[in-house]
């Protein structure tokens, strides 16, 4: 390696260490920038994550009551069918015209 090449590679480095030291506030400004905007976007995040929460748990909430009333209205009917079936056996069952079998 020549001495013109080892003056061009310290010449470099000088020039991209100078660059550095002057862009340093600046990139520095820029992420805590960067930083400022990230915990801003995770605030709103997460507000929206625990309005979600709440919608999902509302939703869940309503589904179970809806269950609830179907479960109900089942039970009901199986009530009725079984009074209903008890008076077919109490009546008897008549063929069409009136025959008992």
């Amino acid at each position: 390696m020549g001495p013109e090449v080892l003056v061009a590679a310290i010449t470099a480095a000088s020039v991209l260490g100078a660059a550095l030291i002057a862009a340093l506030p600046a990139l520095v400004g820029m992420l805590r920038r960067a930083r400022e905007a990230v915990e801003a976007d995770g605030a709103v995040t997460r507000d929206h994550l625990v309005a979600l929460q709440e919608l999902l748990s509302a939703r869940i909430s309503d589904v179970r009551d809806d269950i609830d009333d179907v479960r109900e209205d089942v039970s009901r009917i199986r009530e009725w069918q079984a009074g209903h079936d008890a008076e077919h056996l109490l009546i008897g069952r008549q063929r069409p015209g009136g025959e008992t079998p």
